[in-house]
């Protein structure tokens, strides 16, 4: 059934694209870009990949277990905006108190704060049909992708001008400044998205209200007939958000031990780190602009092929490179290949997941999209902490060495993914006819 002809204002629209410029800070700065670092400096180069890898694969878990009852709990609310508020202030309070005291305690901070940004970004997936129509979708997603990444700009450029000026204490000061931003950013999209809202709430913070949205996540599971193609396209997603959540997190590790390998110090390695991160956002701000249109013309499936597609060349070269210790150039040359690729992953996955979610239950759905994307970043590091300690603490191979084996299995699950997806459509689906069937 088509959606009724509605009048979307621009600043709702734009407010919306903002926040994901803002939750990008805090993803390229604290996850990828500092907290790595912040952890490689406390614990020393050995131990940071499996210690990275195991906060976050704690982090994630968590997550994974609470976001399809979170989602299914916004379907119950008469507004999913107080959900995204609260996620939000959880996340900017936590990342402010970083790095103030001994490592354990940042550790326990970053999960929370991590928390709250996973949970935020579930809640403002939700709101895309409230800032969208069926025939723009994929651009203004594709314009939320792109243009969120000029928040990636953000986070390294605090980075270079920190480490520029010698901060006494460069981590305290860096994390502040990611919360304070991600917060002021995001306030446009709590002030002008406006939801249609549940014409039918329910009771919420209930102990029945939690029985009954548990219950009703597990009887979507054990009846995915109901819903064409959504659990093959959540098994598909698992694989290859499981590649690309950990190559996020372990992209400056892994530049720094290229740059060491090749010569360069630990202070150029950082340096190096950052350029090459901001090659990435570049590509990726053009990828997601790019790719939306493409998604509005082809459609989300066939965009999401030739994406995977591009994430398959992109980590068979970055292998190459710590493998065969290639000159730290061709990571430039990833680096471009893999922000376009992941630009494109967003841009294409999030109107795909749509869909495949019956109206009333987009919460819900968007719950088990978000929890696929958790679980992955739990195995995905994991994986990655895995592999490193057997080739680096316990084979003796160089870090970079062992980095490049790793990167070898996130080749693996993106080409699993693929083979998993090639069954699932993207065609409408007609909710109320597939109902009465049922």
């Amino acid at each position: 059934m088509a959606e009724p002809a509605r009048v979307i204002p621009r600043r709702a629209v734009v407010s919306w694209i903002l926040y994901d410029l803002a939750n990008v800070i805090f993803t390229m700065g604290v996850i990828s870009l500092k907290f790595p670092l912040y952890v490689r400096e406390a614990v020393g180069p050995q131990r940071a990949d499996r210690t990275v890898s195991t906060v976050v694969a704690i982090a994630m878990g968590i997550m994974f277990l609470l976001s399809p009852l979170l989602g299914a709990m916004t379907d119950r609310a008469r507004r999913r905006m107080p959900f995204l508020i609260w996620a939000t202030i959880l996340c900017c309070g936590c990342t402010a108190l970083l790095a103030r005291g001994p490592f354990w305690l940042t550790a326990v901070l970053f999960v929370l704060a991590n928390g709250g940004y996973q949970a935020g970004v579930q809640f403002y997936d939700s709101l895309l049909p409230e800032v969208t129509t069926e025939d723009n979708r994929g651009r203004i997603n594709g314009l939320a992708v792109g243009l969120g990444y000029v928040g990636s700009y953000i986070a390294i450029g605090m980075g270079v001008l920190l480490a520029a000026k010698d901060t006494p204490f460069p981590f305290v000061t860096y994390f502040s400044l990611v919360a304070v931003l991600f917060f002021v950013i995001a306030l446009p999209c709590y002030l002008f998205v406006h939801e249609r809202g549940n014409p039918h709430p329910r009771p919420i913070f209930t102990l029945k209200a939690v029985r009954e949205s548990a219950a009703q996540t597990i009887d979507t599971l054990k009846s995915g007939h109901r819903y064409p193609g959504l659990l093959r396209f959540l098994l598909g997603r698992a694989f290859y958000t499981d590649a690309i959540n950990t190559v996020v997190s372990f992209m400056s590790l892994y530049t720094v031990n290229v740059a060491v390998a090749t010569g360069l110090t630990e202070a150029q390695g950082q340096m190096k780190a950052n350029v090459v991160l901001a090659a990435a956002v570049t590509a990726a701000i053009a990828g997601g602009v790019g790719w939306g249109v493409v998604v509005d013309r082809i459609g989300p499936k066939r965009t999401l092929n030739l994406v995977l597609s591009l994430w398959i060349a992109t980590f068979t070269v970055a292998a190459c490179v710590g493998a065969f210790h290639l000159p730290i150039g061709w990571l430039y040359l990833v680096a471009c290949a893999a922000g376009i690729s992941l630009g494109g992953t967003w841009a294409s996955d999030r109107p795909y997941m749509l869909r495949l979610t019956p109206p009333d239950r987009v919460g819900e759905f968007y719950g088990f999209y978000g929890m696929v994307g958790r679980f992955s970043a739990v195995t995905g590091p994991a994986l990655w902490g895995l592999t490193t300690y057997l080739a680096v603490e316990r084979g003796g191979l160089a870090e970079v060495t062992g980095e490049a084996i790793a990167i070898v299995t996130l080749l693996l699950m993106v080409l699993v993914s693929v083979w998993i997806l090639r069954k699932v459509t993207d065609e409408k689906r007609d909710w109320e006819a597939l109902g009465r069937r049922t």
